[in-house]
């Protein structure tokens, strides 16, 4: 089977210092890869380089998706890197999801609109229709931008850091939602809830400064160690408990 990104030795950086150096990766139909790694690994510069923002200094990135529309990726950034004071109303941040389909100056119809109502009833937003996006809480933002990410039915759905100022009640639905997308579409997700994540990831790709990845969802002594020992995992089961890996 043919991998629908495939980054094939890929090095980049900002200004003349290198980020992220001699990358592989394959990313394949309804994949599931969780991306972990510590601050400034090079996570982010990693979605940038799939998402096609950056473009690699060495090294090429093939891509091989079904559709030839610009909008078979979806992508849900940080929170942080919205502009909040932007007046717009959330049924129409929703359908800018759709924009890349339009001719430039394109009316979305109604069949978009029952379209990004119906998704947004899926997530639980249908009744923030008609709101200022900028007036909503961290949470509820989150909740729309989802939205925009897969309004448009991509084959890759890219989240960077998802559960940020997300509820609790939120958080375990969101998990859901997502393992329920993955029936349709390949989902990359970075994300510092490790003990969290790991029941609905397939695979795990760790980030730091060079990449290495691992065909499990099991966190491995390797993995924990490109943190810079020592890391901190919070663990869920009947008795809640901390592990602290063994450090001098």
């Amino acid at each position: 089977m043919e991998p629908i990104v495939e980054l094939k030795d890929v090095s980049v950086g900002y200004n003349d210092e290198w980020v992220l150096k001699d990358v592989n990766l394959k990313v394949f139909k309804k994949d599931f890869i969780g991306i972990i790694g510590p601050n400034g690994g090079g996570k982010t510069t990693l979605l940038k380089l799939i998402l096609g923002i950056l473009k690699p200094w060495k090294g090429k990135i093939v891509r091989n998706f079904d559709q030839a529309s610009d909008s078979i990726i979806g992508y849900l950034p940080q929170i942080t890197a919205t502009d909040s004071k932007f007046p717009i109303q959330v049924i129409d941040v929703v359908l800018s999801g759709l924009m890349s389909r339009k001719a430039w100056f394109g009316r979305y119809s109604k069949e978009d609109r029952l379209k990004a109502l119906t998704v947004m009833e899926k997530i639980g937003v249908e009744h923030l229709k008609d709101s200022s996006f900028g007036e909503l809480s961290g949470g509820q933002k989150q909740r729309i931008l989802l939205c925009r990410a897969i309004i448009s039915s991509p084959e890759l759905l890219v989240l960077d850091e998802p559960s940020t100022y997300v509820d609790n009640k939120f958080e375990g639905e969101l998990y859901e939602l997502l393992r329920n997308f993955n029936e349709e579409m390949a989902i990359i997700m970075v994300s510092h809830d490790l003990g969290i994540i790991t029941p609905y990831i397939k695979s795990i790709g760790c980030v730091n400064r060079s990449f290495h990845y691992h065909k499990s969802n099991k966190i491995t002594e390797a993995q924990l160690a490109a943190y810079n020992c020592p890391i901190q995992l919070i663990t869920h089961g009947t008795i809640p408990h901390t592990v602290l890996k063994k450090h001098s």
